[in-house]
């Protein structure tokens, strides 16, 4: 294969940096993209697979990029078809991890123990079993049992090594617990989100006939945000990439926040021992932010110590002061936040969608919601939770699932036990266990004779009964056990009415809530089924057209691609890659952000200084996300007392105000407003609002 080397400088080369060029072109072995935040990284890797497909000979089908959120892969795939011939392309993999997981585990499904039309468990599913095993109803029990769990898959923990490693007695039990969670896995030949990397990991590592037709395959392999990369997705790119280490790594120390995660520096600071022809190409230049927003960012984070030192630099001119207001309390804020907003856009001719508010928590967007609407500010807020995740309206689109797919076993197993109906989780277990042996699917093997050996009447019976009704569903849809049904399809809106009713689900929801939050649900439900039935009726859609239109909309839901003008409210672990005009940052205080934490390393001093050193370094890492997601300006705010279950408590401003070194620009709140009661500056803003 003829490399092209720098001194033929391809057409696209045209238009980047030194450094950038030099990361593109860079063909050498293994290489490392220290990419600072704003250093157009994205670019860097569009660009590098447009040379290798372009300029270097290589097939679509033999280069994969890897990223972590589906809008990333997206967000490449467009910018690769403007630079690239779509025949050259042909083949060509930009995906998650997740998904490449998913795209092996179906081609290798027979050397994993799945069948190829393996189901996918996703969060909530997992915790549903989580919470049969543990019996208990306490909410935040189960989500650590399952973070842990997740921890340990990570780390490529089986459940021997998790009892072995664990040092507490929750986490004894956790340990316990993995074990019968990944029995009833298997039972239901089904996998969860943290599987998707961590067997196709397993498989390379142990087949060596698997690993090597992969390492055929992926020829050259892009992974974007490597600092986020656990143990697990960095043993995955080892064995694709194999001896001939065909690879280029792009990350930023400085923006590793996902600890908790199980993301590991670690990952970035083996590269150059585990590679020692590691070339290392640093982005410095920044072509987001204002040079004064940067001197910010480049002093906070010169307090962490360095796996790489860099200094991030821009010449898009010095910008304006970045401001710090000390509030009274978080109603003060909010408040002025809202106003301040409201005046910048009216003064400067702004739309909403150049505002970000950014915050640590998820609870300190209540009182930001509530100040943005009095103002009559539109806004939207990043990792809320979407429709289609609230837990009625997943419970009936999986009764939906399951009518169009006989194969869909979480939907199987959620629409059996929602209402509950004396189908348990003994029940299911035997089910599963048959299923695989016969390998049918759940539904199918619910009507096996052969499973009468296996259970009860009283198990049987309540199991036939549900199978009996989807079946009888199914008919009226459209389909019949040999896959042909009725002549014609009932309309969508009846059947979906005649479900509701038969499944009493108004009547479960009153039954297991208070009445307030089954109101509450059942609208949600009914809001499903009116769009349902509309959609059926616009356009002529029948029952399992309809359940695929849904399966898109909720894909869709998800990518953002239609950014309404509305400001962001967003945490920030959900503003990292994002970017936006003018950012105001709330709650910089003292226990908020840095965020302590509580300390668990209790008896040994050394090693909760220890581990509260760590937490600071994240903490200041988060920070200077936070402060390089503006590109104009950038406010500060803190509040001189919060509110904490029911009692006023006192804070101090953050540390990191001060590491920023805003005081020594003599940074000060406009005079004007200074010393303003929020109720004078309210009538200020409706004066100029007025005009």
């Amino acid at each position: 294969m003829e490399i092209m080397h720098s001194n033929e400088t391809p057409a696209l080369a045209a238009g980047l940096n030194a450094a950038q060029r030099e990361a593109v072109l860079y063909l050498d072995g293994p290489c490392l993209v220290l990419a600072g935040a704003g250093s157009g990284k994205t670019r860097v890797i569009t660009h590098k697979i447009a040379y290798l497909l372009r300029d270097c000979g290589y097939m679509g089908r033999n280069v994969v990029a890897l990223t972590f959120t589906n809008k990333a892969a997206r967000e490449m795939a467009e910018r690769v078809k403007t630079l690239v011939d779509p025949s050259l392309a042909k083949g060509l993999t930009i995906s998650t991890f997740h998904s490449l997981g998913v795209r092996i585990l179906r081609e290798e499904a027979e050397h994993v123990g799945l069948k190829p039309q393996f189901s996918i468990m996703d969060a909530d599913d997992a915790l549903a079993i989580i919470q049969d095993l543990l019996a208990t109803t306490d909410r935040a029990r189960l989500r650590a049992v399952q973070s842990t769990i997740s921890l340990w898959k990570n780390a490529l923990m089986d459940p021997d090594a998790a009892e072995r490693a664990a040092a507490t007695a929750d986490e004894a039990e956790a340990a316990r617990l993995y074990r019968s969670y990944q029995a009833t896995l298997a039972a239901y030949r089904s996998v969860d989100f943290d599987d998707l990397i961590r067997l196709p990991a397993q498989l390379m590592e142990r087949n060596p006939e698997v690993r090597e037709r992969w390492q055929n395959r992926v020829r050259y392999l892009l992974v974007d945000e490597y600092q986020d990369t656990n143990v697990c997705q960095y043993r995955l790119v080892q064995w694709l990439t194999g001896p001939r280490a065909m690879f280029t790594a792009v990350g930023d120390d400085d923006q590793a926040i996902y600890a908790w995660r199980g993301a590991t520096m670690e990952n970035l600071a083996k590269l150059p021992a585990d590679y020692p022809g590691l070339k290392i190409i640093k982005l410095e230049q920044n072509y987001r932010s204002v040079q004064r927003i940067l001197a910010a960012a480049n002093r906070v984070i010169s307090r962490n110590p360095k796996l790489f030192e860099k200094t991030l630099w821009s010449d898009l001119g010095a910008g304006e002061p970045i401001t710090v207001s000390a509030m009274d309390d978080e109603q003060a804020e909010a408040e002025s936040i809202a106003m301040r907003i409201s005046a910048m856009r009216f003064e400067r001719r702004l739309r909403w969608k150049d505002f970000a508010v950014l915050y640590r928590s998820n609870h300190q967007s209540r009182v930001l919601e509530q100040a943005l609407r009095n103002l009559k500010i539109p806004y939207t807020i990043s990792g809320g939770q979407s429709f289609f995740d609230k837990a009625e309206v997943r419970d009936i689109l999986a009764y939906l699932r399951l009518l169009a797919n006989d194969d869909d076993d979480p939907a199987f197993i959620r629409a059996a036990t929602t209402p509950r109906r004396g189908i348990g989780q003994a029940t299911l277990q035997a089910l599963g266990a048959y299923a695989a042996e016969r390998q049918l699917s759940l539904y199918a093997a619910t009507f096996e004779q052969g499973l009468a050996g296996r259970l009860s009447a009283r198990q049987l019976e309540p199991l036939r009964t549900f199978g009996e009704f989807i079946q009888r569903m199914q008919w009226r849809a459209g389909r019949g056990s040999d896959g042909r049904g009725p002549a014609s399809a009932e309309p969508a809106g009846p059947l979906l009415d005649d479900l509701l009713a038969a499944i009493q689900y108004e009547r479960y929801l009153y039954d297991t809530l208070e009445e307030r939050t089954a109101q509450t649900r059942w609208q949600n439900v009914l809001e499903l089924v009116g769009w349902l039935k509309r959609k059926a009726e616009e356009d002529g859609l029948t029952l399992f057209e309809l359940v695929q239109h849904v399966a898109l909309v909720t894909m869709l839901e998800r990518s953002d691609d239609e950014e309404p003008d509305a400001v962001k409210l967003s945490t920030l672990h959900a503003a990292k890659g994002l970017e936006y005009p003018h950012v105001f940052l709330a709650g910089v205080e003292e226990g908020l952000l840095p965020h302590l934490g509580k300390d668990d390393e209790q008896g040994d001093p050394a090693r909760a200084a220890e581990s509260l050193a760590s937490r600071i370094e994240e903490e200041r890492r988060l920070m200077y996300v936070g402060i390089t997601r503006a590109q104009r300006s950038l406010h500060l705010s803190w509040c001189k007392k919060r509110r904490r279950a029911r009692e006023d408590v006192v804070r101090e401003p953050s540390r990191f105000i001060e590491e920023m070194g805003v005081g020594e620009d003599k940074i000060q709140e406009d005079e004007a407003t200074r010393a303003m009661s929020p109720k004078e500056r309210l009538g200020m803003l409706k004066a100029l609002l007025a005009k």
